[in-house]
């Protein structure tokens, strides 16, 4: 009998070595890929990712207990105790993305959107964010007015081509898509090199916008807004400028806080009023340190100090470039009455960007539930798709840049998902546009962070990250139902269930 026992356990054990080995090669995916890769079914639905891809957006699912818990592991939901409510989660539809998903197959391109922006048959993705003219992975450097005279304004063709199609076979797939909209320069003509000798400032880089233009560039925004809604697409929001304090971006233009209060105030916020327009307007758009700039500092608070300037303003959005993100706790605590959305971030070359093992479980702590416990609405991420050769990109812009997913650029089909898609993945298959962030008490310990949610249908939602290098077996209890599960080390798992 013990002969048999170490058979059998040494069999396991081979059996096993060969099952992690396979699933530790699988790194990467086609688009005829299945996400749903479990014929099972249950009272609770789990996504799960570890940094070894053993497990990869696998979806399983899992049983309310009929035991009485007694789990010291356990965390309790408080649906009682409410946050920000949730505007959504995806990433940058950039010239440079829709220029990389035109070459694939059509076949193959709708499978691959199908599974990112499908709320029924996909992982959800709801909010992304375009520019407003040309970004520094645009196709060439361009604006909607490029010469004076209101009879020039239109759309481009980067935009006709490329960007308008790729958002229609989006909103097809997810007509509850939210877009926002960034503008990286105004048109040069409306630049000067500085606001005391408003020298023109003839470049697509730097720059400051000329006060004299603000009715202009005012106008400019609503007839973008409109010109995109005669395509079919709404537009949910807009910021003023894409990071404000950086001079040296291919396409840039250097705003202060002072400028932005004014503009809105002026010129911006009136003009959308008057247009019937309710586009959300997002002030600051850059780093949680404000790029060490001493008088730019709590930019957005300055802002909001003018009461009419505040009025029409929603909220403010970052990008963790610089500093930390408890400056989002700061900003929110001196105006809770404001939103906070987290609108950009990068992975590349100087992070290990596409070292999975490294950047899973430091994103979704950064990035993901970082950003939301600390009050964020929403989390946008940079390039959907870039090609493996980390393009299209321009000269002065960033040409060390990975997107959250990676396609083969000599056959446009094989793609790899990099630690950003997962992390939005991760959110936007469990929790919906609007819900909730609820409230938890029990179970911590260093290296598992966690938020819980609660949608708009009375569903719950639950995301965690064990930052371990072991698994943890984690109990959650909505006050009605409980269930466990054993969170794999370096990991991510986000549940679903009806409450």
């Amino acid at each position: 009998m013990k002969r048999f026992n170490y058979k059998y356990m040494i069999h396991l054990f081979i059996l096993s070595v060969i099952l992690s080995t396979a699933a530790c090669q699988r790194d990467s995916f086609t688009a005829s890929d299945n996400i749903d890769n479990q014929n099972t079914s249950g009272d609770v639905t789990l996504y799960v990712t570890s940094n070894n891809r053993a497990y990869d957006l696998t979806k399983l699912h899992l049983d309310y207990s009929n035991k009485f818990n007694m789990s010291p592991n356990t965390i309790h939901i408080n649906t009682d105790v409410k946050y920000q409510s949730m505007e959504g989660f995806g990433a940058a539809i950039t010239g440079s993305t829709c220029y990389n998903l035109m070459q694939m197959s059509k076949e193959d391109r709708t499978k691959f959107l199908t599974e990112t922006f499908s709320e029924n048959n996909g992982f959800g993705m709801s909010y992304v964010r375009i520019s407003i003219g040309c970004s520094d992975f645009s196709l060439s450097e361009y604006t909607c007015w490029d010469t004076p005279g209101k009879e020039n304004f239109g759309l481009q063709s980067e935009e006709k081509n490329y960007i308008i199609p790729i958002l229609k076979e989006i909103l097809a797939i997810n007509p509850n898509l939210k877009i926002m909209g960034s503008p990286w320069t105004a048109p040069r003509w409306m630049k000067v090199n500085n606001l005391t000798n408003l020298a023109p400032h003839n470049s697509w880089t730097g720059g400051q916008l000329n006060p004299s233009y603000y009715q202009d560039y005012g106008w400019y925004f609503v007839q973008w807004i409109k010109a995109m809604q005669n395509e079919g697409i709404n537009i949910s929001s807009i910021t003023i400028q894409n990071e404000p304090l950086n001079r040296g971006n291919s396409a840039s233009m250097y705003m202060t806080w002072q400028e932005q209060q004014q503009f809105i105030k002026e010129s911006l916020g009136p003009q959308l009023k008057a247009a019937n327009l309710n586009t959300k307007i997002y002030v600051f758009d850059h780093n949680y340190n404000y790029d060490n700039i001493e008088d730019q500092k709590s930019y957005p608070t300055k802002i909001y100090q003018d009461a009419t300037a505040a009025s029409y303003i929603a909220g403010a959005a970052y990008h963790n470039y610089g500093g930390n993100k408890s400056e989002l706790l700061n900003i929110h605590e001196a105006r809770p009455d404001k939103e906070l959305i987290f609108t950009e971030t990068s992975i590349g070359e100087w992070n290990d960007g596409r070292n999975l093992s490294k950047r899973l479980t430091e994103d979704m702590k950064e990035v993901g539930l970082g950003t939301i416990n600390n009050w964020s609405k929403a989390v946008i991420v940079w390039n959907l798709v870039l090609d493996t050769e980390k393009g299209p990109n321009r000269d002065g812009g960033c040409q060390t840049c990975y997107g959250a997913v990676d396609i083969n650029s000599k056959n446009y089909q094989h793609i790899t998902k990099n630690s950003h898609y997962y992390v939005t993945s991760h959110l936007s298959s469990v929790v919906k546009p609007g819900a909730y962030r609820v409230g938890t008490t029990g179970y911590k310990v260093d290296g598992l962070e966690y938020s819980a949610f609660q949608n708009t249908d009375g569903s719950l939602a639950f995301v965690i990250l064990n930052d371990l290098n072991e698994g943890k077996s984690v109990t959650i209890s909505d006050g009605k139902k409980h269930f466990s599960y054993e969170v794999p080390a370096k990991s991510i798992v986000s549940y679903k269930w009806k409450n």
